[in-house]
């Protein structure tokens, strides 16, 4: 079998990642997190660098998610964040995350990834409205939008 490309593992870490942030916002016991990962990927198939990098990202939002909701309804303008759809605002979490937290993912890729992920998650105008929001929340960043800061980790 062929080795996957850095895009290929990073979009199915993404996707995956996803799935067990959707399902945490439902039943989320935070001293199970780790029992709950070993369930998760029990059920689901993935290389080990799909499971890597995704376990990164949840671990990351998971820490985060209290500084990464605030930037979501500061920039929810006329928007109630709990009128948010859980996928569209997990899709935000995890780009938010890497644009805060990833230099060594260009916050435009951070974007286009979670567009091009809730466009196959969510609608077509949810990927329009992620954008949207994303967008607000890069331009207030501190970094070059299409480098990296620095280089993939090992």
């Amino acid at each position: 079998m062929p080795k996957k490309s850095l895009k290929s593992i990073r979009r199915d870490g993404r996707e995956k990642a996803l799935q067990f942030l959707f399902q945490s916002d439902f039943n989320l016991t935070p001293d199970k997190i780790q029992s709950d990962l070993n369930t998760f990927w029990d059920l689901e198939d993935a290389p080990t660098e799909v499971r890597f990098f995704a376990e990164q990202l949840i671990h990351g939002v998971l820490g985060t998610r209290d500084e990464i909701d605030e930037l979501i309804k500061k920039h929810s303008l006329n928007w109630d964040f709990h009128r948010i759809a859980k996928v569209d605002k997990n899709i935000m979490r995890l780009s938010i995350f890497e644009m805060l937290h990833r230099d060594d993912i260009p916050p435009v890729v951070s974007i286009n990834e979670a567009v091009e992920i809730a466009k196959r998650y969510s609608t077509e105008e949810s990927g329009k409205y992620v954008n949207g929001i994303l967008d607000k929340i890069r331009s207030d960043l501190p970094r070059p939008a299409r480098t990296p800061i620095k280089d993939t980790p090992a």
